[in-house]
């Protein structure tokens, strides 16, 4: 497929061509000589940048950079909150005993003597045994337990009415999106987001902290599915969409990356509100950049845009979906309830809550980047399968620790495969309405980010009742074993049909369609056979 987008690279190449030379700009703005007045200076330098910023609007890859650093603060703020949360929640409950109040280990014992007898040490003062205090703690350290599960019930609420909200938010953005064009929706994405992070930086109860995250959600579903969209319209290439695709959740895993350890680090030295008002800082600077570079402005689109339920009745459409629910669903269940295990089983401080997710968010970057060209050159859905299989395997493997070096192995694997399902999955529901529907894009990346908001609205908030009911160990054993058995269900997207062969697959069921052949995902091309595309999508849709 050849690139028709008018900001595509050889525009990015004339755009490049045309910029003043260094040298001949700062002779432009000195002027001819010494005497040249300080207005003229500055005017010149204004129209300087002004031509730059003209020039680099209709650069793709600016849209790219612009996308990434959306997602990466979105990302950054939905995780920052993870080390927080918990321990600050127990400590609004409990001022006069904090978490951190709380000792770790038992007091010393001292061996019971002989009845009649004490025991004199050398310095002559008689010791007694602490017998006492000894079951004193250990009733303390029930009663924290006990505290510590319960909570674990709110907390998954929280985390998830981010997802939930998003999840309800989305139907309605993506059609607006071919209504106005994608600009104006992220734009609203930003102050959204900016209004959710002061809140959650001076919150001090639950129900303010619960606003502010149910908030965040309308803002991550405009970033997300204008952002999305718009990276799929300027690179209408597969593979070259498949690459940008990969950057841009490169930009997501790193705001997944730093945000535990930022905020568990900030919040034990510094304070509760520092990380949050560091990010409406950095969210500030990107809606500026947004503002001068996007010029948020009404673009109407020119082609029919299918209907979001012709994409729900897609079967190829929602076995890409499903995988990137189930991908999520597994770490979305460990953001409440793993700092929360790791508290009760191991004592861990908050710092040790943040960066227990570090693994996963290095190897999530690294997944990303590797299987964006990677996948389109193996076979996306051969990917996407095999990472389902690690994330199964992974998710075995967690509840085996006893320390936090134990965790660091299968929550790198755990990073790893999402990057390999993400990295894969969301270019191929492009792919997927390129070739089944039309090249319009704000509906299926809604779809998409339903999917994915699914996964983390569904996880957190079963999370709190599975851990109280059956254990933490189950949960996960449940989760790897619906990842095994989704994986199979992806070699349906070896070969989907085309728009023209599922429309002579339906209307004629025994003629092969013209070009006899339909290719595949993965680059390899399939001979039709004789109905192509209808027993393979009546199958998908009775299953």
């Amino acid at each position: 497929m050849q690139s028709t987008d008018p900001g595509g690279a050889n525009a990015n190449q004339q755009s490049a061509n045309a910029l003043p030379h260094p040298q001949s700009t700062a002779s432009a703005v000195g002027g001819g000589g010494g005497g040249s007045s300080p207005g003229a200076r500055n005017g010149g330098l204004f129209g300087t940048a002004k031509t730059w910023m003209d020039r680099w609007r209709g650069s793709r890859r600016l849209v790219l950079i612009i996308v990434a650093i959306a997602l990466l603060l979105d990302n950054m703020l939905l995780t920052t909150v993870v080390p927080i949360i918990p321990e600050f929640l127990y400590d609004i409950r409990h001022p006069d005993a904090p978490l951190a109040s709380l000792p770790k280990l038992p007091p010393p014992t001292t061996p019971v003597p002989p009845c009649g007898q004490t025991t004199t040490p050398w310095d002559g003062i008689q010791e007694t045994t602490p017998g006492f205090d000894n079951a004193s703690f250990y009733a303390e350290l029930e009663e924290r337990h006990k505290e510590l599960v319960g909570e674990t019930v709110e907390v998954g609420l929280m985390f998830a009415s981010k997802a939930f909200v998003q999840l309800l938010a989305n139907p309605f953005v993506g059609p607006l999106t071919h209504k106005i064009g994608y600009s104006i929706p992220m734009f609203a994405g930003f102050v959204i987001m900016f209004i959710s992070t002061i809140i959650f930086a001076f919150g001090r109860s639950y129900s303010v902290l619960f606003l502010a995250r149910a908030l965040q959600g309308i803002g991550s579903s405009c970033s997300s599915v204008s952002g999305m969209g718009m990276l799929a319209e300027r690179y209408t290439n597969d593979k070259e969409r498949g690459n940008a695709m990969g950057i841009a959740l490169g930009g997501l895993a790193l705001g997944v990356l730093i945000g535990p350890p930022f905020g568990g680090v900030m919040y034990e030295f510094v304070g509760k509100s520092a990380p949050f008002i560091i990010l409406a800082a950095l969210a500030l600077g990107d809606g500026v950049l947004q503002l001068l570079m996007l010029q948020p402005s009404i673009v109407l689109t020119e082609s029919d845009p299918p209907s979001l339920k012709a994409l729900v009745c897609d079967p190829y459409i929602i076995i890409a979906a499903g995988a990137i629910t189930f991908a999520n669903m597994g770490i979305a269940m460990l953001e409440p309830s793993l700092p929360i295990w790791m508290m009760d089983n191991m004592g861990a401080s908050k710092w040790e809550q943040g960066v227990t997710f570090l693994p996963a968010s290095i190897s999530y970057l690294i997944g990303t980047n590797v299987f964006g060209p990677l996948g389109h050159k193996i076979g996306r859905w051969r990917a996407a399968l095999l990472g389902l299989m690690i994330i199964g395997l992974c998710l075995l493997c967690v509840p085996m620790a006893t320390s936090i070096n134990h965790l660091i192995l299968p929550n790198a694997g755990l990073g790893f495969a999402i990057g390999m399902v993400d990295s894969c999955m969301m270019p191929e529901l492009g792919y997927l309405v390129d070739i089944r529907h039309s090249a319009v894009y704000g509906s299926v990346y809604a779809l998409g980010d339903v999917a994915f908001c699914v996964g983390f609205a569904v996880g957190p908030a079963l999370s709190g009742t599975l851990v109280n009911t059956i254990g933490f160990e189950w949960m996960l054993v449940g989760m790897a074993v619906i990842c095994f058995a989704y994986a199979p269900l992806l070699t349906f997207l070896r070969a989907p049909p085309t728009r023209e062969e599922k429309k002579v697959g339906i209307d004629n069921p025994g003629v092969v369609s013209d070009s006899g052949t339909t290719g595949g995902s993965d680059g390899i091309v399939v001979v039709a056979s004789a109905p192509p595309g209808a027993a393979i999508e009546n199958a998908v849709t009775k299953l």
